[in-house]
């Protein structure tokens, strides 16, 4: 029996979905352009006025916004609300150029912490539940985002934040906390050291957790799901959307639902801006249709994913996004090849590797390098040196077999790669370019 947190937009038919997106995104597309000069100028550069978007079916006419363009305007440039009816702000945890800077009114705060309660709810949360959020807390959204959705539906919130693992560990178990809120690689190290501690998924209180930040494969959730004996859910969210919840996955897992009275989702050709159609692989673009202080029309997400309204077992009539499959950012090209991360751990999981891996990107003598430091098992390192040598050999070749070009592999000892308690740091690009 499916449950939701507000059953009455969860379940909406097609025809009023469509009715709340055509009212709101005219609406925002005149408080943007009334409001927000830097946004007008890109719009009267393409000659565009509110008056030419009357429905979703104009949402096309209207230009992309991208990372760039947000780091341009930083900090107040894109600020559609006075500042003093702002009561918060969030931002990136991103490492390059000028931090993104997002800006909520209480209003934004309600909305976007009811889309995580809808998450919560959707895995199996209510007030019965006893939630521990291991997200960031602070700037990222993370952490802010479950923890107002868990009160939203009134569960016992454990505000955790991520670190202290130990801490992490006596408090599912002191206060049998059922739903785990943090990274998957933070989630997968945790398991890892219930296992270590010899605590088996039977004596763990947890029912669900709800996983996002980073991309993670389905071999790496059925691993968490088995060491902590639960069912992982996938969220996602962009800080410059509003956070966490802007889709989330429902008992089905296969896919997440974009809350579509909030958002309007497109997928594009990232080479040309070409919307695609429904089931296309494309670049993720969202447009922001209830929110004051900070809504982003077609914002490009890089994100590479598909879209599907096949209808879902959980009842929910919201449009389903893939699992990102990797973004049009930071893939690797190697050798001309293009090649995801997550293609890498796929191989790893499938093999029995645990998922503490690193990649290793250069270029030696004008020739992209692919090297891959695979942490072993206990059992795998107590296996003589030639045996850990048939074993890179095996994964050379599982790996040549998916990424369709040669790399060299590392098998390291237990405990070498460093444990990471937020976003895990998977790829090392040494090149040049």
């Amino acid at each position: 029996m499916a449950n939701y947190f507000q059953p009455e937009i969860e379940r909406a038919s097609q025809e009023q979905i469509k009715a709340w997106q055509d009212e709101r995104l005219v609406e925002t597309v005149k408080h943007v352009y009334a409001n927000v000069p830097y946004y007008k100028k890109l719009m009267d550069e393409k000659g565009i006025t509110p008056a030419d978007i009357r429905s979703c079916d104009d949402l096309y006419k209207l230009p992309f916004l991208t990372k760039n363009d947000l780091r341009e305007a930083y900090p107040y440039g894109l600020l559609a609300v006075p500042l003093e009816d702002c009561v918060r702000i969030q931002s990136t945890s991103g490492t390059t150029g000028k931090r993104v800077v997002a800006f909520y009114t209480q209003a934004d705060l309600d909305l976007w912490e009811e889309c995580c309660a809808r998450a919560i709810v959707a895995a199996g949360g209510s007030k019965k539940d006893v939630v521990q959020v291991a997200y960031g807390y602070g700037l990222f959204t993370g952490g802010p985002g479950l923890n107002g959705g868990s009160h939203k539906v009134g569960c016992l919130t454990l505000p955790m934040s991520s670190g202290n693992t130990q801490r992490q560990i006596q408090f599912i178990q002191d206060l049998s906390a059922t739903i785990l809120c943090c990274t998957p690689s933070y989630a997968a190290y945790i398991a890892e050291t219930f296992q270590e501690m010899g605590i088996g998924p039977e004596e763990i209180s947890l029912k669900a957790g709800i996983f996002g930040a980073e991309a993670w494969s389905e071999e790496m959730r059925r691993d968490i799901e088995n060491k902590l004996g639960i069912k992982a859910y996938d969220i996602y969210g962009l800080t410059e959307i509003s956070g966490p919840g802007v889709s989330f996955e429902c008992e089905e897992q296969t896919g997440m639902h974009i809350n579509e009275d909030h958002f309007i989702a497109e997928i594009i050709d990232p080479v040309t801006g070409e919307v695609l159609p429904e089931g296309e692989k494309g670049e993720l673009v969202f447009t922001s249709i209830t929110k004051r202080a900070f809504p982003l029309l077609r914002y490009r997400t890089r994100d590479i994913c598909v879209l599907t309204r096949k209808p879902c077992s959980c009842g929910r009539t919201h449009i389903k996004m893939s699992k990102p499959m990797g973004r049009s950012d930071d893939m690797m090209i190697i050798r001309g090849v293009n090649v995801f991360p997550s293609q890498i751990e796929t191989v790893l999981l499938n093999y029995g590797y645990p998922a503490n891996y690193q990649i290793i990107v250069d270029r030696v003598r004008n020739t992209d390098t692919l090297d891959i430091q695979v942490e072993m098992t206990q059992e795998m390192f107590s296996d003589t040196v030639k045996g850990i040598a048939a074993r890179e050999r095996e994964l050379v070749d599982g790996l040549k077999s998916m990424l369709g070009l040669a790399a060299k592999v590392h098998l390291v000892s237990p405990k070498t790669i460093a444990r990471s308690e937020g976003k895990a740091v998977r790829v090392i690009d040494k090149r040049k370019i």
